[in-house]
């Protein structure tokens, strides 16, 4: 099983911890995390994009010309894709792009995305943490006595308001709990700051 350093809140070392090997200690596939990172990705997108078809494009209800004895190519609207100012053929319309991955994929790409942090030594965990009010200082007072200077995820087993709230105005953190653990986002931060509870709770859930 792999094993980390356990920090207490003001930076201090308090042991070790076991990790679940199944969660924390696996190869990660490169292949399926791409997959994951691609799906949420596309579910972000708005997909609000529209264009005027010939039918929604004002004007061009008249006929401009008889059909013959003109001398001129035989037109029906001046609405028409051809005619500047016409309609746009095949254009894009409102659509939604999100797909979903099956279950085991998804749960082997936060295994992969987890297990790399561990890897690359960018986790650390707390044996705690408790704030006695919303303040922005104690959180960056954390990051410091962690020695995090980069984007940090902090995850708690349980939704907390305090350190939610406390960490609202910082824009290179972001709080989530175990249930809102997705691959974009462990990705994204440079370092996982994690509580033991989470730890736990992330192993017996995903495992």
């Amino acid at each position: 099983m792999p094993k980390v350093t356990l920090f207490k809140q003001d930076g201090s070392n308090a042991g070790e911890v076991e990790l679940n090997e199944a969660v924390f200690g696996i190869e990660p596939n490169t292949h399926v995390l791409h997959e994951a990172v691609v799906m949420q990705r596309a579910s972000l997108r708005q997909g609000t994009h529209a264009v005027k078809n010939r039918s929604a494009v004002r004007g061009g209800g008249r006929k401009p010309w008889r059909q013959k004895g003109t001398g001129r190519a035989r037109q029906g609207s001046i609405r028409s894709p051809q005619w500047v100012g016409g309609g746009v053929v095949f254009g894009p319309t409102p659509r939604s792009y999100s797909y979903k991955l099956p279950k085991k994929v998804r749960r082997l790409a936060l295994r992969s995305a987890l297990s790399s942090k561990v890897k690359e030594e960018n986790i650390f965990v707390l044996e705690q943490l408790a704030l006695n009010a919303p303040k922005t200082k104690e959180i960056i007072n954390l990051l410091d006595a962690l020695k995090v200077d980069e984007k940090a995820l902090i995850v708690t087993a349980d939704t907390n308001e305090t350190i939610a709230r406390s960490a609202n105005n910082l824009q290179t953190v972001k709080v989530l709990t175990v249930e809102e653990l997705n691959v974009l986002d462990i990705l994204t931060y440079d370092k996982l700051v994690i509580t033991k509870d989470a730890v736990e709770k992330a192993g017996e859930v995903l495992a």
